[in-house]
């Protein structure tokens, strides 16, 4: 079994990756590792800040790692909350105000159209590799469902007419931006 650092402390994150990975691979977030840093994200992208992440777990540790950063990107707000969408009503990373925050920006538009995109960086020796995944969806008026994290309770992925907050986690891979990025770092994995 291979070890991979998944250079987070976000104890859901970890959750969606391993389900996503099956029992193939062992993941070790920062704080199962003995790792008691947090990365800041200082930079406008979310490829910037996916890379500085897994870079100073990879400096700081000598093995191949991965991270990730995820934005919800939407229309009306011109891609915002984005790169900020952790932090979007502020530093204290809390989704119910993001939420709130959210639904107040889109009061009264009609276009609701949203996308999650996740941007994985892999570190392996002197080297980085980046993966996309992009799930399409809408932004509905008010949250629903309990599971999940972050924005799915306000979510609704194209093809479906649940919120991602109403899913299983089974259910929500079959649409994850974040499980169609894993996927492509696994095929590349696969030829190592």
């Amino acid at each position: 079994m291979r070890t991979l650092i998944f250079a987070t402390n976000n104890d859901n994150k970890a959750k969606e990756i391993r389900a996503a990975l099956g029992g193939d691979w062992e993941i070790k977030t920062l704080r199962e590792a003995g790792i008691e840093i947090d990365i800041p994200e200082p930079h406008d992208t979310l490829e910037a800040n996916a890379m500085e992440k897994s870079v100073v777990i990879r400096d700081l540790t000598g093995m191949d790692c991965f991270s990730e950063d995820t934005g919800l990107e939407v229309d009306a707000l011109g891609g915002a909350p984005g790169v900020k969408s952790a932090r979007y009503a502020g530093e204290g990373r809390d989704f119910s105000a993001n939420i709130s925050k959210l639904l107040q920006g889109l009061e009264g538009q009609q276009n609701r159209k949203a996308q999650f995109r996740t941007v994985i960086s892999y570190v392996q020796g002197g080297q980085e590799w980046q993966f996309e995944g992009i799930c399409t969806g809408r932004i509905i008026e008010i949250p629903r469902g309990t599971d999940g994290f972050g924005y799915d309770p306000v979510f609704v992925p194209d093809g479906d007419t649940r919120t991602f907050a109403e899913m299983t986690m089974a259910e929500k891979n079959t649409f994850s931006h974040r499980k169609k990025a894993l996927d492509k770092l696994i095929r590349f994995l696969q030829t190592q």
